[in-house]
């Protein structure tokens, strides 16, 4: 596939990045190498090759969820530096 000028553009557009015209001219040749790269994968049979789903066969383990008791609002409140009632004072760091 030939990239063009044209291409580069539309793709750096929509990717939102800018390029200098002297990393315009690698990026196509690198854009071009990794398509032709694509397209010899694609003479590669696969006809009999299982699709991978998973890159080993290992299961994960994973412990049951249970609901443990947690410290309640006084005791939480007990060691903020300051505290007001029911909530944490913190800063204020948004400035209008």
């Amino acid at each position: 596939m030939k990239i063009t000028d044209q291409k580069i553009k539309e793709l750096s557009h929509l990717a939102r990045l800018n390029f200098e015209d002297k990393d315009q001219e690698k990026i196509k040749t690198d854009l071009e190498r990794i398509l032709n790269f694509c397209e010899k994968l694609n003479e590669v049979n696969t006809d009999h090759v299982e699709p991978l789903v998973y890159m080993s066969d290992r299961t994960n383990h994973l412990r049951d969820d249970v609901v443990k008791p947690s410290i309640n609002k006084q005791e939480a409140l007990k060691n903020a530096p300051d505290a007001d009632s029911d909530y944490f004072r913190v800063p204020k760091v948004i400035k209008k």
